[in-house]
């Protein structure tokens, strides 16, 4: 294909998979159609024990070895635009932008393919499931699939800049993510006797105004830490004081010692809270992806190659949202680039929407990236 039917072909394909979002671990037609996609077009596919997502593979087949990664999951939202493509998939929506990341990597792939016989090494194409879920990442790693690669760039959708903004920054751009679940257990009893039982409401509720303290008082004020409580469910009616209240809610930190002091005084707080009111806590606790580390020289060397292709490079901002690229990092350096694709509702909004203008610009971007990546690992 030639550059105009590669613009063309992505915007297509971008409309399909907005079109038919499947959520994660379920993107089984979505992993189809881009399985057909790349066979078109003699693009070689690893093969691997994945249910959903794949890993192809363009280049000599040898080191050096960079790989390029989107995330194809969508979210359980009900899509509220007026697209000509919107969602024909009731309560499920791409409202994170994962169609624009898989439509731009493929044709990033096309690129790539144009000019194989160029490439100075392996560029290894991740297209991953469950990302939403989290986890997806953990497992294209279990395959070993990228034991041998040396850098991974990934990209996401923003809508806080325009079409042509490439967002990067070194360090930190990505909060770990953290889940937990208490279950406060007390005693029932009727409402108008409460002496008789062990109220977890109240127990609950003393541990629910505590835990904001941490973030105020135990950790470092200039650090970017955060606790928010999203789920209280307790008790059925008016007049009964019940035997349980389950609380669910998740933590964001950027450093590791935050991360282990934060998990380690919603411990103390919810046992100490509950044994001072006769009642147990018991906590359940979701280790999710840690925080993203943006490899310094590898983010400059990202940065040049944005500005090569015309690009308007822009300092990331702050942002205690998750992103289990983050998995990848721990193994291998890496940079996570944040996509300007047009002002928009923000990400998981049911009026969220993506500019196809940032499409091609961003294949071009991400095939010159990981073609230029191979050359300097070269020198």
């Amino acid at each position: 294909m030639n550059t105009k039917k590669i613009a063309e072909k992505i915007i297509s394909e971008f409309h399909w998979f907005h079109a038919h979002p499947e959520l994660s671990y379920e993107e089984f037609n979505t992993t189809a159609r881009i399985r057909q996609n790349l066979q078109a077009e003699g693009i070689d596919i690893i093969n691997l024990p994945l249910q959903t997502g794949l890993v192809a593979e363009v280049g000599t087949g040898q080191p050096p070895i960079v790989a390029i990664r989107c995330d194809i999951d969508a979210l359980p939202v009900q899509e509220e635009t007026d697209l000509s493509y919107k969602s024909q998939t009731d309560g499920k929506m791409h409202a994170c932008g994962h169609d624009f990341h898989t439509a731009s990597i493929l044709g990033a792939v096309y690129i790539l393919k144009q000019h194989e016989k160029e490439l100075k090494g392996t560029v290894r194409i991740i297209f991953q499931p469950g990302e939403e879920a989290p986890g997806g990442a953990l497992k294209i790693l279990e395959t070993g699939v990228l034991a041998d690669v040396q850098v991974i760039f990934g990209l996401h959708s923003s809508s806080l800049f325009p079409v042509g903004v490439a967002a990067i920054r070194a360090g930190a751009v990505t909060a770990a993510v953290d889940r937990f679940e208490i279950i406060f257990n007390g005693e029932g009893t009727h409402a108008a006797h409460p002496q008789n039982g062990i109220d977890p409401i109240v127990a609950a509720s003393a541990f629910v105004t505590a835990v904001q303290s941490v973030v105020s008082r135990n950790a470092d004020p200039f650090a970017a830490d955060l606790i928010s409580i999203t789920h209280f469910q307790g008790g059925n009616t008016w007049n009964v004081i019940p035997e349980q209240v389950y609380l669910e809610g998740t933590t964001r930190t950027l450093k590791t010692n935050d991360r282990n002091m934060v998990r380690q005084r919603i411990y103390d707080l919810s046992e100490y809270i509950a044994k001072a009111y006769g009642a147990t806590a018991k906590i359940i606790w979701h280790d999710g992806p840690p925080a993203t580390a943006n490899d310094k020289e590898w983010t400059k060397f990202a940065e040049k190659i944005a500005q090569q292709n015309g690009l308007i490079v822009e300092p990331s901002p702050d942002s205690l949202g998750g992103e289990d690229f983050a998995f990848y990092q721990e193994k291998i350096k890496g940079v996570f680039v944040l996509i300007g694709t047009g002002l928009s509702y923000p990400n998981h909004n049911p009026h969220f929407q993506i500019d196809s203008a940032a499409l091609f610009p961003t294949a071009e971007y991400m095939a010159q990236l990981s073609a230029h990546a191979l050359e300097q690992i070269k020198k």
